[in-house]
């Protein structure tokens, strides 16, 4: 019996060694890892950045690398990125997206198109509903903001957690602006933290679909479901509901088409948030440069701090500010953006190189390592510098090269191409205007004077904007005019 075992086994390991892939002519270089199929998935999960930066050292800007059974090709240098994303013959998106919103949101849209759901979020966050979004945000901001701080006399101190302060209020604020629900949105955050949490480890199949991750998603469609919502015919989240029936989506898939919604649309401006006020507190240039700013703004002159203090035409008006969040962004935005390809592509490289990538692969961008942290075109990229994104006339500073080439793509937080995010100009607007907000209405200060950014939750990258793991403790209190500031 032990004979035919072993005999089994040795003519299983024939056959996996028979018919293991190998590198064909004009492919990128292969590593498969050690472990049968599952490769290379417990490095890249654990730390993509860490695991990329040392393929990119080992083979360069392009190789392919086996996760869990797939084999992904990571493309790493910006000026070839235009052969992947605009491309819609050879490579897919669609499928990767529909896979990933099943696994963590168990959510099925057979019928909807992407064009047509693109189309319906780009007729929301362009024009005059993005400007009515805006200031409906700022409106909710300032109120969120005041009211947390009335119980307070002006001169009592409050401490917080940096990035809870920022993700709480500026998810909340999303919330009553988009869904306009008339429940808690406090409820409804502590619920979507708990979501939000288990998200990576969902996405990457490393945890089951166990009573607690179920309770969170049962408890956050109880909360959006329409039974829940505002009856006005005008707003978003109606807008939303309106789109899902008329695509024929049941009842069941609406509620989680809602909070894949409420995911995508506050996962991001709250960790940003936290990333540029960490950054400015711990870098007092910085800081000085854009409170100077601030205080050229006309909104500053004699304005009594409970009326609206910002427009989207003033919000354009910031260099320094727009600098700082620009290289916030830089530092921390690690989206990934992957492709299935469905034929096979030869990918014409900017050096002139050309590769095969098989049908039934992924190519995959990481433009966190390249462009974003790449030494050859930013200078010292692992320190922030406020003023990265300026020139000396102040002007925008868009001008970044590499072996020679000026690039197109020098920095991509909000991704690239026809899949690049729709609500990028609503998320900047709401970012800059809480900024605003909390420079010219709060006294805040670091609790330790001493005290540095927490590291990355590396288990975060190719989730958008990264998390922290820690905190930033401060204090703060509510100003009595803003030209105390």
């Amino acid at each position: 019996m032990l004979w035919i075992t072993l005999s089994l086994l040795i003519g299983l390991l024939i056959l996996v060694l028979f018919y293991a892939r190998r590198r064909q002519k004009n492919e990128p270089p292969l590593d498969k890892g050690f472990l049968p199929w599952l490769g290379h998935a417990l490095e890249f999960g654990k730390d993509a950045a860490k695991f990329l930066r040392r393929m990119k050292e080992k083979h360069g800007d392009i190789f392919t690398v086996r996760v869990a059974g797939k084999y992904v090709t990571v493309l790493l240098d910006p000026n070839s990125f235009d052969s992947v994303v605009n491309d819609t013959v050879c490579l897919d998106f669609s499928r990767i997206r529909n896979q990933l919103i099943k696994t963590v949101f168990g959510l099925q849209l057979p019928g909807t198109s992407p064009t047509s759901e693109r189309k319906w979020m780009e007729r929301h966050f362009q024009g005059l509903n993005l400007f009515k979004l805006s200031a409906s945000m700022n409106v909710h901001l300032q109120n969120l903001l005041l009211s947390n701080n009335t119980n307070s006399s002006l001169s009592e101190w409050r401490q917080d957690g940096l990035f809870d302060l920022c993700y709480s209020l500026l998810f909340r604020a999303g919330y009553l602006t988009l869904f306009d629900s008339r429940d808690d949105p406090a409820a409804v955050y502590r619920e979507f933290r708990k979501f939000d949490e288990l998200l990576s480890k969902l996405a990457r199949n490393l945890l089951k679909q166990g009573k607690l991750t179920q309770c969170c998603k049962c408890r956050l469609w109880e909360l959006l479901s329409p039974g829940w919502l505002s009856e006005e015919l005008d707003s978003w989240q109606q807008s939303y509901y309106r789109f899902l029936q008329e695509e024929r989506i049941d009842a069941e898939m609406q509620n989680r088409a809602l909070l894949l919604q409420l995911w995508t649309t506050q996962c991001n401006a709250g960790p940003a948030a936290f990333w540029l006020l960490g950054y400015l507190l711990t870098h007092p240039e910085a800081m000085k440069a854009v409170k100077s700013e601030i205080r050229g703004l006309s909104t500053l002159q004699d304005t009594p701090l409970q009326h609206p203090s910002i427009s989207l035409l003033e919000a354009h008006c910031t260099p320094v500010l727009d600098s700082v969040l620009s290289e916030t962004l830089r530092l921390t935005a690690a989206v990934m953006i992957s492709r299935e390809v469905v034929q096979d592509k030869i990918l014409h490289m900017a050096d002139g190189q050309e590769y095969l990538l098989r049908r039934g692969d992924r190519v995959c961008l990481f433009p966190l390592l390249s462009p974003q942290m790449d030494p050859q075109i930013h200078q010292e990229p692992q320190i922030f510098k406020y003023n990265r994104f300026l020139n000396e006339d102040m002007t925008v500073k868009d001008h970044f090269y590499k072996n020679g080439k000026r690039l197109k793509y020098y920095t991509m937080p909000w991704g690239a191409g026809k899949n690049s995010c729709v609500g990028k100009e609503f998320a900047v607007a709401a970012i800059k205007q809480f900024v605003f907000l909390l420079l010219t209405h709060l006294d805040l200060e670091l609790c330790d004077p001493e005290a540095k950014v927490p590291p990355v939750n590396s288990s975060r990258y190719g989730f958008g904007i990264l998390q922290p793991d820690g905190d930033l403790q401060v204090r703060y209190r509510l100003r009595r005019t803003r030209h105390e500031m």
